[in-house]
């Protein structure tokens, strides 16, 4: 049994789904935690989905005009009441019954990440190309393997999600940057293989949204380690300045008809070249600074891992008790 969980649930327009989803989150959360809090937080809706939310017995935090997805899940951890905190989308996609296994998972992490990579997993064909290519360039920023980079159901300290709080992303690319932040400086991120079903309602992720997500990824690497960025562009000029040296030399060569004193005294180099070479020593040295700043003054990368401790003291006092705890309180 684990001491105290917060479960949040952000919802926008989930009314076929949402009451389901609490009834199962606090099924499974009443049987392994002794106190637990749920949080449900009804971002705007326009449906039902307010009504079907205050039917059930749970913390509710409602907005009458969405904010975003990012932006929910920020103001349920500011609410939360316990450091260890779970989410979990509202759409019925992932298994509420592995929450347990999260949560043990965080005893021996710094974030355990529920990873769709189990045996049925039911990702659309259209979003699929757009994930890879995002879990590749989040792989190099991070120079770590991400099974899943933006799952939505997964486990945290609130007092590590914290201190990114305000580079974290209000709308849905949370889940992305809370993931590239940790990894960056190298907190420990375990990941668990689960199912993921088929939505009931329709997605509320645009097309549009691929272009957010990569310049998100692109301004992280450009926080926490820019010379990912800067060195390969520097290389990149390098190289076309390279080419371009070559063909210089080459086409003087070709014109004056071999080494003479004409060739050696002669402008052979384009200003091409040199402007190449110059923004690539330009861009390096901008990378180094940066590089060097990230150390010094904003943050510097973590050497220590940060465990919770096994046991009572890992999942501190919470306020709300279970099921059981309050029909034993009655009597």
């Amino acid at each position: 049994m684990f001491e105290a969980v917060t479960v949040i649930i952000p919802a926008l327009n989930e009314e076929s789904s949402i009451e389901s989803v609490i009834s199962a989150v606090k099924r499974i959360v009443s049987g392994v935690a002794c106190k637990y809090e749920i949080i449900v937080i009804d971002d705007g809706s326009t449906d039902g989905t307010l009504s079907c939310i205050l039917k059930n017995d749970v913390t509710v935090i409602h907005h009458e005009k969405t904010i975003g997805y990012g932006a929910s899940i920020k103001e349920g951890i500011y609410t939360a009441s316990n450091e260890n905190i779970v989410i979990i989308d509202s759409d019925g996609t992932y298994p509420a019954n592995r929450i347990p296994d999260l949560l043990k998972t965080l005893e021996t992490a710094d974030m355990a990440v529920g990873a769709r990579i189990g045996h049925n997993v039911n990702i659309p064909l259209m979003r699929r190309p757009a994930k890879w290519i995002l879990r590749i360039l989040a792989e190099y920023i991070t120079s770590q393997k991400i099974p899943d980079l933006n799952s939505g159901f997964r486990a945290f300290r609130k007092s590590l999600v914290m201190e990114y709080m305000p580079i974290l992303s209000d709308e849905f690319s949370f889940t992305t940057s809370v993931t590239v932040a940790l990894l960056s400086h190298k907190y420990v991120v375990r990941y668990i293989p689960i199912d993921y079903f088929k939505r009931v309602g329709k997605s509320k992720v645009m097309p549009r949204q691929f272009i957010d997500f990569v310049i998100l990824v692109l301004r992280l690497s450009m926080r926490f380690n820019p010379l990912k960025v800067f060195v390969p562009i520097a290389l990149a000029c390098f190289f076309v300045g390279a080419l371009k040296f070559c063909f210089d030399i080459y086409f003087a060569f070709y014109n004056i008809h071999g080494i003479t004193v004409e060739f050696l005294t002669r402008k052979v180099v384009s200003q091409t070249t040199l402007m190449l070479w110059l923004a690539g020593l330009q861009i390096m040295l901008v990378g180094m600074v940066a590089d060097g700043i990230i150390l010094k003054v904003v943050q510097p990368y973590r050497s220590k891992r940060q465990f919770a401790c096994k046991g009572a003291n890992a999942f501190p006092h919470s306020s709300h008790e279970t099921l059981d705890q309050k029909n034993d309180s009655a009597k």
